[in-house]
């Protein structure tokens, strides 16, 4: 018998190649994603069978230095599983930096030397997609794949083939100085909008008063991921797909109806510049003169570290909440994450989707929620401690978006439209509505093309 594949046997078949092929398709199309059959699928192109134990070569593997920095234990591990299946082949893991990933991506997807595996930020996936870069995959193989995040299954799909498996996700939430809090007669986080604008109130006649710098709410101009997140508060979109094509929508009643809710805020309870954007905010933040702001679960951290600029004095200060929405639900966050897909030039896309399906099954992402951060499924974020740092995260990520799955979306991103608009706005120099229409108009000239 051949090694993992049960039923086939050598002597006495004169249709062996082809018994192997309706076996291997058999079983994978029945999404059973059962290690041996992995490692037999080798073979299914004609020719005999490599058994899982014989496979030799290299695995390489991209991730992003997230993996190195925060769970290097778990990338271990799974190569370790991953070896006892094939004990022959060698895992090369490469840690690639966030801001140049994608540009040695594209230089090695136009080569012929290809990683087998690659980390995406699911807001970067479509393009690749759409151009061909990455290889279908079967969903069922996977753990969990029908409780997939909307936002980061969305990232992976396109014309009803999924290209890409959730990795994790990030939400962001609003976060507190607990002993700013406490100076000002706040007892406990926020529960609604209206309760958050007392705070916030409080907050500022007791330091803003006396501290012209102090911003009771720390929001400035260009920050849109924040932005954004009103205007899907309010029912509005970025851009909508209409027939067969995409086309901005800030401009529309309910999206206007968030931006002037974001800069009520902004107007009421920031004090600082409103022309830059949130990439310094944990060292904003650390320098004391801010009583909540809007974030990542990790800047809270930051906030305390100097090496980001925070203020290890502050150290124990500050607390995470659900950030409720002027619409009376929480406020719907942008789902920052990762995907992880095999570029169709991968001469190894049998053991890539293999060495995934480990990467991102049940029990690794148990391990990411040890590590503070959030799984890539519905079910496992009830696994969240709701009284840890991420408890707030793991109840937002259910109204979590991604950007828009166009083509051109990444050109969107470039060309810096949202931040220019919202500078626009926030600065007095348009109103929403102007605004609004100008980068509709930008949105339209770039977001169709590939």
């Amino acid at each position: 018998m051949i090694s993992g594949m049960p039923g086939v046997d050598t002597a006495g078949s004169d249709n062996l190649a082809e018994e192997i092929m309706d076996e291997c398709l058999s079983r994978f199309a029945a999404g059973l994603g059962a290690i041996a059959v992995l490692g037999a699928l080798a073979g299914c192109g004609g020719g005999k069978p490599v058994a899982a134990s014989d496979r030799t070569g290299e695995l390489t593997v991209w991730l992003t230095v997230d993996a190195q920095e925060n769970w290097p234990d778990l990338v271990s591990e799974v190569n370790e599983r991953f070896r006892k299946t094939y004990p022959k082949m060698k895992v090369a893991v490469q840690y690639q930096q966030w801001t140049t990933k994608n540009q040695k991506i594209d230089a090695a997807l136009a080569g012929q030397h290809a990683p087998d595996v690659v980390e995406m930020g699911n807001s970067e996936t479509t393009n690749y997609i759409v151009n061909g870069a990455f290889a279908p995959l079967d969903p069922s193989a996977f753990d969990h794949s029908g409780e997939w995040l909307p936002a980061l299954r969305d990232a992976c799909r396109n014309d009803g083939k999924t290209y890409c498996v959730p990795y994790y996700a990030g939400a962001r939430v609003g976060i507190y100085r607990t002993d700013l809090f406490k100076k000002a007669g706040v007892t406990r986080a926020p529960r609604s909008h209206t309760e958050l604008r007392r705070d916030l109130d409080k907050l500022k006649l007791k330091f803003g008063a006396a501290d012209k710098n102090f911003s009771a709410f720390y929001m400035p101009g260009r920050y849109w991921y924040a932005a954004m997140a009103f205007v899907k508060d309010a029912g509005g979109e970025i851009a909508v797909r209409k027939d067969g094509r995409w086309h901005g929508a800030l401009s529309s009643a309910p999206s206007v109806a968030g931006l002037t809710a974001w800069k009520g805020l902004l107007d009421a309870y920031y004090t600082g510049d409103r022309s830059k954007d949130n990439g310094d905010e944990p060292a904003v933040v650390g320098q004391g003169k801010v009583g909540m702001f809007y974030g990542n679960t990790w800047e809270a951290k930051a906030a305390t570290d100097s090496r980001s600029g925070g203020d290890p004095a502050l150290r124990g200060k500050f607390a995470t909440f659900a950030f409720p929405g002027p619409s009376g639900k929480l406020l719907p966050p942008f789902l920052g994450g990762s995907t992880l897909a095999v570029p169709a030039k991968s001469s190894n896309q049998d053991l890539a989707r293999d060495w995934i399906r480990l990467f991102t099954d049940r029990t690794s992402q148990r391990r990411l929620i040890a590590a503070d951060t959030l799984p890539n499924n519905t079910v496992q974020l009830r696994e969240v401690a709701a009284g840890g740092v991420n408890g707030p995260a793991a109840r937002a990520a259910g109204r979590g978006w991604v950007t828009p799955q166009a083509p051109g979306w990444g050109a969107v991103e470039k060309s810096n439209v949202l931040q220019e608009m919202l500078q626009d706005i926030a600065t007095g120099k348009q109103s929403v509505p102007a605004a609004a229409r100008a980068a509709d108009r930008r949105i339209d000239d770039v977001i169709n093309e590939n």
